[in-house]
């Protein structure tokens, strides 16, 4: 009786770590689309509406779900707290502090980093032309994100399962 709990457990967790992966593989390309309509929306703050920086983020932040909300909320609320930091600094320490809590991986983060280099620094033509570049390569690496995504999200959730079946027969 005890062996046939023990394995019916293992084949439970093994299959809950299956979906575990595979809304990661989901979550992923919602998450990169979601940032791209926020650095959308912010483009449109800074070239239409010449907003403040802390302003427009504060504004995106409401705008967001989780994580991405938190993490412009932070960088706003950092921005406008009368600190010496850079906006480079602010937005580099709040991304990564924040990253591990999304399903983006690093070919996102990098533009996220790039980007930060120019916002707060230079002038309005000059941001807008980074973020539309940043855009354009978050929209790329969405694409792949999708193909990931249809390749490897059932995959994820059959392995899960029959990995555990495995263990349950080498172990029996």
């Amino acid at each position: 009786m005890i062996k046939l709990v023990g394995a019916v457990l293992i084949i439970f967790a093994s299959t809950l770590f299956g979906f575990y992966k595979a809304s990661l593989y989901a979550a992923r390309p919602r998450q990169i689309r979601q940032l791209v309509h926020a650095l959308k929306r912010l483009a449109t703050e800074i070239g239409y509406g010449s907003t403040p920086l802390p302003v427009a983020l504060r504004k995106l932040s409401a705008q967001c779900q989780r994580p991405l909300d938190q993490m412009f909320a932070t960088i706003a609320d950092r921005l406008s707290g009368g600190r010496s930091e850079t906006v480079r600094q602010v937005w580099q320490e709040t991304i990564q502090r924040f990253w591990g809590q999304t399903a983006m991986k690093a070919p996102e983060q990098e533009t996220l980093l790039e980007l930060a280099s120019t916002l707060g620094i230079s002038d309005r033509e000059d941001q807008l032309k980074h973020l539309e570049l940043a855009i354009t390569g978050l929209q790329h690496e969405e694409a792949v994100a999708r193909d990931e995504q249809q390749k490897f999200e059932k995959l994820s959730r059959s392995l899960g399962m029959l990995g555990g079946a495995l263990i349950v027969i080498l172990i029996y």
